[in-house]
């Protein structure tokens, strides 16, 4: 099994991120709509947190999460909003604080966890396969909260785990829409973030389906917080092309995407 510690590490660090942007807010800055639609910065960070408490559920108390689990799979297209929805209610200095140390209660639950899988609403995941899940979403969601606050985030390395879990669910996204996934490996070469941060490669080098662009455009396709036209992501072959159409980094059914940046208005003459 693979050492979880530098992943774990890194959600932390991701977590700390998110936090800077939401930490300093004043309460009525919890309601600013996001991207996501109906859902406020407040609805993200609950979110974050009632899927933080269902991991941590799964690390201490798995027959507790399997019951959980069970409940919250009887309503499967409304589970994740009501538990958001109920999150979002509370006061955003009580939502905050929970969210803090759920966060830290998870880290040291899976940095403690001696166990096999962790049980999970999918197929039973490792502790890194969680850590770098958590991270995904920790990282997806914290851009929706910079769109809704108009900050812009530097990329950093630690979009090497999103684009990880973007290129290992390739056949989820092609079954999530019905479609039966290629047998041929796909190449994939992203150059990462900063002037020396190299190329993160994926696959084989003489597959004929490849993908190649930026990092962070593939992250923000694979997350869907991004539309296809608005990212430097290029296909090769195919399926390739296809992929790139429906990719999805999350569990889940399909999301509806993001539409297209508007095109700047051109300028007129000057007086």
């Amino acid at each position: 099994m693979s050492d979880p510690s530098p992943v774990l590490a890194d959600l932390r660090v991701e977590g700390q991120a998110l936090d800077a942007l939401v930490g300093p807010l004043a309460a009525d800055r919890w309601a600013t709509p996001t991207p996501a639609a109906g859902w406020t910065i407040a609805h993200q960070i609950a979110h974050l947190a009632w899927t933080d408490q269902q991991a941590l559920r799964a690390a201490t108390d798995p027959d507790g999460f399997r019951r959980a689990a069970e409940a919250a799979l009887a309503s499967p297209d409304t589970f994740v909003d009501e538990g958001a929805e109920e999150g979002a209610r509370r006061p955003p200095a009580e939502l905050l604080a929970h969210w803090r140390a759920g966060r830290e209660a998870l880290h040291d639950a899976l940095a403690a966890y001696t166990g096999g899988r962790l049980p999970w609403f999918g197929p039973p995941m490792s502790i890194t396969s969680m850590a770098t899940a958590r991270l995904m979403e920790t990282w997806a969601h914290g851009q929706d909260v910079a769109d809704a606050l108009g900050a812009v985030r530097e990329p950093t390395a630690r979009l090497r785990h999103v684009a990880h879990i973007g290129v290992r669910a390739r056949n989820f996204a092609f079954l999530a829409h019905g479609l039966t996934p290629p047998e041929e490996e796909f190449r994939v070469e992203l150059r990462a973030p900063g002037p020396d941060g190299g190329v993160w490669t994926y696959g084989p080098e003489d597959a004929a389906q490849r993908v190649s662009g930026d990092a962070l455009g593939f992250c923000l396709l694979v997350t869907q917080r991004a539309h296809r036209d608005d990212v430097d992501v290029r296909a090769e072959g195919a399926e390739a092309e296809r992929w790139l159409g429906i990719a999805q980094a999350f569990a889940g059914p399909p999301g509806p995407g993001r539409s297209p940046r508007p095109a700047a208005a051109p300028k007129g003459p000057t007086a």
